[in-house]
């Protein structure tokens, strides 16, 4: 087996610039007890403008006054690890994502399906960068080893147990992931690098630091299986953005609900899903929150498509107060079935398909405002078809061969010699309603070799009247 491990260095920051409206702009994640607040990640432009982890929030408010400063919360870097895991499980079903600030997944058994590992690898950084979040990447015969060169180096390729022990070697003791002090420890009896731990014997490990030690290292070796509990995605999407500013119209929604809806994109291409119906709330200080209902009529997983129609039922939407906070719930998620198409299409390339014509017709027009034929259950031809809701169409009922033109009204047949095709099929009906039709019904074909559905009043036997034609 071979597992790529993937380290996020900046999750924190990155998963907040993601949705800020000004990343470009100084940006703090704080810290601490109230009486203590300090800066634990700033992004670039508060970098260059001399801010750093670990500076007084006082002092840094006086290098660079009125910056953003948002609250460090632990659960929402868990909650945007686990969204990576179902991000990860398209590419390979043997996802962990138990270490923070990483994930690792087996890649081995996904180069028949997404190439080598420098096509593999070339991928999931541009899936990476395109999710906006920064990464260091390793492949390595072990997860635990995949995990801990990641975070060392980017780009690292090991692809045997010896190579790995070589590399492991030159991992510093306090970097290296072991159990709870025992890094510590050991640096303090003078061990600089796991090379040197590798070379003490096993029974003084195990009587001064306990098995729990040996273990870590027979895992990161390949020396013992790695027993990991591997992701399983969640049966329904839920994602929620607390604003650091309230808003009062659509416009400056779009840019984090564009955001919101290429997540989900990327969670159901994880679980090889589609979605067929959600909700985007929006939430207000002191009142329910304004719920946004988006529906389709199949399952899709377009992230563009998604973003439109969810653009085109947020337009509509009647805003009471200032938005605070957005949550995308999604839980109807279906199979997804991609469309098929032909291989010589001729359709240009900037065309829109028509189901994602017809969904978005439906965001900007509302649900009834587009319509489609669909068959009645009256078996009377003039009355055998109306106008329905895309939304609401009827059980069509089994019918025997129908012409594709049916006339407005029957009409004469005047041919000498049609020869009978099959029927009779057999019509009473009406009688309720005043419109009595008793007719046999037939497909004919003429002496011109058209063919056409006729049909003979069951009291004028002989009567030939002209229905429809067959294409």
């Amino acid at each position: 087996m071979l597992w790529a491990g993937i380290y996020f260095p900046h999750l924190g920051i990155d998963s907040i610039l993601r949705w800020h409206p000004a990343p470009d702009e100084p940006l703090a994640i704080i810290g601490g007890h109230a009486q203590r607040r300090d800066l634990i990640a700033v992004n670039r432009a508060a970098g260059q403008a001399g801010l750093r982890p670990g500076m007084r929030l006082i002092a840094a408010q006086a290098i660079v006054p009125g910056f953003a400063a948002i609250n460090h919360d632990p659960k929402t870097e868990e909650r945007w690890q686990q969204f990576l895991a179902a991000w990860a499980y398209r590419f390979s079903s043997q996802v962990y994502a138990g270490w923070p600030g990483a994930i690792v997944l087996e890649a081995k058994g996904s180069f028949g399906l997404h190439g080598s590992w420098p096509q593999f690898q070339r991928q999931l950084r541009e899936d990476l960068t395109a999710l906006g979040f920064r990464h260091h990447i390793a492949l390595a015969p072990t997860a635990y080893g995949a995990r801990l060169l990641a975070r060392m180096e980017d780009g690292l390729t090991i692809l045997n147990q010896e190579q790995l022990r070589n590399m492991l070697g030159r991992v510093p003791v306090r970097r290296a992931f072991l159990p709870e002090d025992c890094g510590d420890r050991l640096h303090a009896m003078g061990l600089r690098h796991l090379r040197q731990v590798f070379e003490l014997p096993r029974d003084g490990l195990r009587r001064r630091f306990g098995q729990e030690l040996l273990t870590t290292l027979d895992y990161m070796l390949g020396d013992a299986p790695e027993l990991l509990e591997c992701y399983q995605p969640p049966d329904r999407f839920d994602m929620k953005i607390e604003l650091s500013y309230e808003v009062e119209n659509h416009q400056a929604l779009l840019f984090p609900v564009r955001r919101m809806t290429a997540d989900l994109a990327a969670y159901l291409a994880g679980r090889d899903g589609g979605v067929q119906q959600f909700q985007l709330h929006l939430e207000h200080e002191g009142l329910p929150p304004t719920i946004v209902m988006v529906g389709l009529l199949c399952a899709e997983r377009e992230a563009g498509m998604l973003f439109e129609l969810t653009k085109g039922r947020l337009e509509q939407a009647q805003i009471p107060k200032a938005i605070v906070a957005l949550r995308l719930i999604a839980k109807d998620l279906p199979t997804f079935v991609p469309g098929g198409r032909d291989l010589f299409d001729e359709r240009p390339a900037h065309a829109m398909p028509w189901e994602q014509l017809r969904e978005r017709l439906r965001a900007r027009l509302g649900n009834e405002a587009v319509y489609q034929v669909a068959p009645e259950v009256d078996p009377r031809p003039e009355r055998a078809w109306s106008r329905w809701s895309a939304s609401k169409l009827p059980v069509a009922p089994q019918r025997p061969l129908r012409p594709s033109w049916l006339l407005h009204r029957p009409l004469p047949l005047r041919d000498p010699r049609p020869t009978v095709l099959s029927g009779p099929e057999r019509l009473e009906t009406g009688w309720w309603d005043g419109e009595d039709a008793r007719r046999d019904y037939y497909i004919l074909e003429l002496s011109t070799g058209q063919r056409a559905w006729a049909f003979c009043p069951i009291n004028e036997p002989g009567t030939w009247m002209l229905q429809g034609w067959f294409a």
